[in-house]
């Protein structure tokens, strides 16, 4: 099998020395061959195992990658918030509708069920190309996949071409990356690129950006003047006046639900087709996770942008409740300047506040603490650096009818801290105290 990555080789596997942005692998050949690579690929050098000298390792990649891709099609989907209930409902109405399809995403891998957890949201060329291969040999006809802004920046899908591409909105997020929102929205475009020429686009006409991903053949969807036009709110509302009811909450999800039966649309199907699918159709695991305890409900949800912690709280704030208790906290060597504007709007749309953890990584936890609340006025919060006693704390402040919502790691079950992965999981740590 041929490797990229050094710390990756297993006896027997070719390695392919390529030249990065921070780092030559042609530097950790020597490394590959300990490891048992029996073949090395390279641009220079004489090694003890059967060397194959090219003018370029990438241009030899890219050949390589599209001479062994296989006939699947291929769905694309990117947007700051959203992509991971998107495809996931499109693979859940994939299999309803006897279409195999494989995930691919921040839940991991997927065809008929999960088969294992990913590193990347989008994963890196070779490990793509082996995926797209055992869903092929697996049976799959369809391939769903998240495409993150790194991924398209960095040319991880730059092999495959996109016979739909669905944009679900954009806002604040990853600025530590790509330091501007305009290079940010530039990647997103990258997918649109990439679309075949008889491929579809289809795009939330209700996002102020959504002109910028309107290019080619697509479609738009939204409330407002849009191809495929919404009414209502969940649980039951209208695509151009055809009714449909689902399980899921929040407008947002309406957003996701409704990208996802458009695309069946160009599919071919038709209401009477995906209604009783759609009804059907359940939360990605850490997505609005609903825990009852006594006549409150605790929530646990990956949201860990502004835009995404706004929508969940709006959500919950229409349902019956006493008061809201959030916990919430940013992660480490990301994006600061988000910081204090989820401090506000946590401070503003719940009852009481507690600031923690989430991953710190090589921050001092104390210090992305500070940078959420530095700049507010209100008094309805507190800080606890400790994520397991804020969520401790958080349910001992639960008396009737409250609504407890853990936020920022969702399905996550590990911590960052410096450079360890320790294991977390919210939601056991919920379970094991009520």
């Amino acid at each position: 099998m041929l490797k990229c990555d050094s710390r990756e080789v297993k006896e027997g596997d070719t390695f392919l020395a390529l030249k990065g942005q921070h780092c030559d692998g042609h530097d950790f050949i020597e490394e590959a061959i300990a490891k048992g690579a029996s073949k090395v690929i390279a641009e220079r050098g004489t090694y003890s195992v059967e060397t194959e000298i090219v003018s370029s390792t990438r241009e030899y990649l890219s050949h390589y990658l599209k001479e062994n891709l296989v006939p699947i099609k291929v769905i694309g989907v990117t947007g700051t918030n959203g992509k991971t209930t998107t495809c996931f409902l499109i693979w859940q109405l994939c299999w309803m509708l006897g279409i195999p399809c494989c995930y691919i995403g921040t839940l991991g891998f997927y065809t008929k069920e999960k088969k294992r957890d990913l590193k990347n949201t989008t994963p890196g060329s070779l490990e793509l190309l082996e995926l797209f291969q055992e869903s092929y040999q697996e049976g799959c006809q369809y391939v769903v996949m998240e495409v993150s802004s790194q991924a398209l920046d960095q040319g991880r899908v730059d092999f495959l071409t996109f016979d739909y591409a669905i944009f679900t909105n954009l806002t604040q997020d990853h600025l530590d990356y790509h330091l501007t929102m305009e290079n940010y929205l530039k990647a997103k475009q990258k997918l649109f690129e990439k679309v075949k020429p008889d491929g579809i686009s289809i795009i939330n006409g209700d996002d102020p950006c959504s002109a910028y991903f309107e290019k080619g053949n697509f479609v738009t969807y939204g409330y407002s003047s849009c191809d495929y036009e919404i009414e209502g709110e969940t649980p039951t509302f209208s695509i151009n006046e055809e009714e449909y009811q689902m399980h899921l909450f929040g407008k947002y999800n309406i957003y996701n639900m409704t990208a996802a039966i458009c695309l069946f649309y160009q599919l071919g199907y038709t209401f009477q087709d995906l209604k009783d699918s759609v009804f059907k159709c359940g939360s990605p695991e850490g997505r609005m996770d609903v825990i009852p305890y006594g006549t409150n409900k605790i929530i646990v949800d990956y949201a860990h942008t502004p835009d995404a912690m706004e929508n969940i709280l709006d959500c919950v704030r229409e349902m019956d409740y006493h008061k809201i208790i959030t916990i919430v906290g940013c992660g480490g060597d990301r994006d600061k300047s988000k910081r204090p504007i989820m401090g506000e709007i946590a401070t503003r749309k719940s009852d009481y506040v507690i600031f923690t953890s989430d991953n710190p990584r090589s921050e001092n936890p104390m210090r992305i603490l500070k940078d959420i609340v530095k700049e507010l006025d209100s008094v309805n919060y507190e800080i606890e650096s400790n994520r397991e006693i804020a969520i401790k704390k958080g349910i001992q402040f639960l008396t009737n009818n409250d609504i407890l919502l853990v936020l920022g790691k969702g399905h996550e079950k590990y911590q960052i801290i410096g450079t360890e992965k320790i294991f977390f999981d919210d939601k056991q740590v919920i379970l094991d105290n009520i």
